[in-house]
């Protein structure tokens, strides 16, 4: 795969990134950029860069926006996904890139909003991701399933200490991928931002939404407590009848996972709201991590007047 798409008559259309912590108010930016955009006389389309957003009905717990409040402005990417389905970053990436082509063969720019650091690097960057090996896979996944992730952690840890200290311990999968990526010569990617990043779309603006750490906290810690309000755990209950329990990436989502262990009887309410809360905290520091070595990027408040940053545009 080529560094940059094709020169086209879509080549004068945009990608338009809105990157930051979860909570940090992207989706309301998002909105009023593509009203500015519009009123301009561009008009544009939102593609989701939330991996948890993929999934159909997980939406109390991924604070996905309802159809009723997406000003009739097209969304695309979300609910592509059954809570059973693995979420693949490299199948996210040829998606994406997809929806971005159509949209601008339609004449339009793109607008890229999200807080998944990988999966909207993806799209942006040349990532480039090595091939698969089933018989490898099978034989990794049949040592998961005999010794438990912490021996393959161990000889990640062993084989690629880089790779290793950006990956969950717990997370059974990234280990076995990283052992997978190993196992056929290659070097793993890591996981992580190119050390210079190409763009894969020339002609894109990448803008940073911040929030101060004390007021994100707080408004984190509040966004929790309105998602057990509004019905998480009976949401998650759903999802149960439709194989929640029985896919690999859905249920490990912050949130639903603890809404499962609730559910379960492993959690009180109260330890499963604290939990999600430590751990969407956890999740925000990386993030802002991830997203502060973006290079050429537009750090903004969530207020910013989203007219200033549209112009110039057409």
């Amino acid at each position: 795969m080529s560094a940059h798409i094709p020169a086209t008559d879509a080549d004068s259309r945009r990608v338009w990134a809105v990157v930051g912590a979860t909570g940090t108010g992207k989706t309301a930016l998002s909105l009023d950029l593509a009203d500015a955009l519009a009123a301009r006389g561009v008009p544009a389309e939102i593609v989701n860069g939330d991996a948890m957003q993929l999934y159909r009905g997980m939406d109390i717990g991924t604070a996905k926006l309802p159809p009723s409040a997406r000003r009739g402005i097209p969304h695309r990417m979300l609910d592509v996904l059954e809570v059973t389905e693995d979420a693949a970053v490299a199948g996210y990436q040829r998606d994406a890139r997809a929806a971005i082509a159509a949209i601008h063969a339609r004449g339009k720019d793109a607008i890229l909003v999200g807080g998944s650091g990988l999966y909207v690097s993806s799209v942006l960057y040349d990532f480039r991701f090595p091939p698969r090996d089933d018989a490898v896979r099978a034989r990794l996944e049949a040592e998961l399933e005999a010794d438990g992730p912490g021996a393959l952690y161990a000889r990640l840890r062993q084989q690629d200490p880089a790779t290793a200290a950006r990956v969950d311990p717990r997370n059974a999968r990234r280990i076995v991928r990283a052992l997978e990526v190993l196992a056929q010569g290659r070097e793993t990617h890591g996981a992580a931002l190119p050390d210079r990043p190409v763009l894969w779309h020339p002609a894109t603006r990448i803008i940073g939404v911040h929030v101060d750490r004390a007021a994100l906290v707080e408004r984190l810690d509040a966004r929790v407590q309105d998602m057990w309000r509004a019905g998480l755990v009976d949401e998650v209950r759903a999802l149960r009848e439709q194989g929640l329990e029985r896919g690999t990436t859905a249920p490990r989502a912050i949130g639903y996972a603890q809404a499962l262990a609730q559910l379960r009887g492993a959690l009180t309410e109260a330890d499963a709201i604290a939990q999600t809360q430590a751990l969407t905290r956890r999740y925000a520091r990386r993030q802002v991590s991830w997203f502060r070595r973006y290079p050429d990027v537009r750090w903004v408040g969530p207020a910013t007047d989203a007219a200033t940053l549209a112009d110039g545009s057409s």
